[in-house]
């Protein structure tokens, strides 16, 4: 008869994020591949018409920067950060678990700052209603608000990652707390 347990919180958190991030992940994506159509009609207009439809440069780089931010939250809950873990993999489960909570805590604190200077940029940006400084004149807090919401959800992601891990360092669940939060290779059995 298999187990009925119900499966604890942080696992399904970490489930959730993990899901979340990866329709994330499709958009940036389907927006990244809008992005290449636009400047391969850029570049094939001003080779056959001799002019072409301007603005593909600025758009693409606005468009990398948003992809940019909201990824690092995908690369988060897939564990595809680097991490320098020469130490840690010769540790036993707890120790490498206590440091990828430090790791979590740190990136949470520094996407957590870029988000607060964020938002005063963006604020400024409002107030003062300005554009680039373009053809486009793009008002800036379109591009700022996509970048600083990437960067807010970094933030989020970085701290429920953090509860979910130090949750299942508390009740003694040294695999799924290494799954969650460790270095993938290590999450897979492949460290020495």
């Amino acid at each position: 008869m298999p187990d009925a347990s119900p499966m604890p919180w942080p696992i399904r958190l970490v489930s959730a994020l993990g899901r979340i991030n990866r329709v994330i992940a499709i958009v940036c994506g389907v927006v990244l591949l809008a992005a290449m159509a636009l400047i391969l009609t850029e570049i094939v207009m001003r080779r056959t018409a001799g002019r072409g439809i301007g603005g593909a440069d600025e758009i693409s780089g606005y468009v990398m920067a948003g992809i940019a931010a909201w990824g690092f939250s995908y690369a988060l809950v897939e564990r595809a950060h680097v991490r320098i873990d020469v130490l840690t993999g010769r540790l036993p489960p707890a120790g490498r678990s206590l440091f990828d909570l430090v790791a979590l805590a740190g990136l949470a604190a520094v996407a957590g700052l870029v988000t607060a200077y964020g938002w005063r940029v963006l604020g400024t940006s409002l107030a003062r209603g300005s554009r680039a400084n373009t053809p486009l004149e793009t008002p800036l807090w379109i591009p700022q608000s996509i970048w600083l919401s990437g960067w807010a959800w970094l933030t989020i992601v970085a701290v429920l990652l953090a509860l979910a891990t130090a949750a299942l360092m508390l009740m003694g669940r040294w695999s799924d707390a290494e799954a969650a939060a460790g270095v993938a290779a290590e999450a897979a059995g492949d460290t020495p």
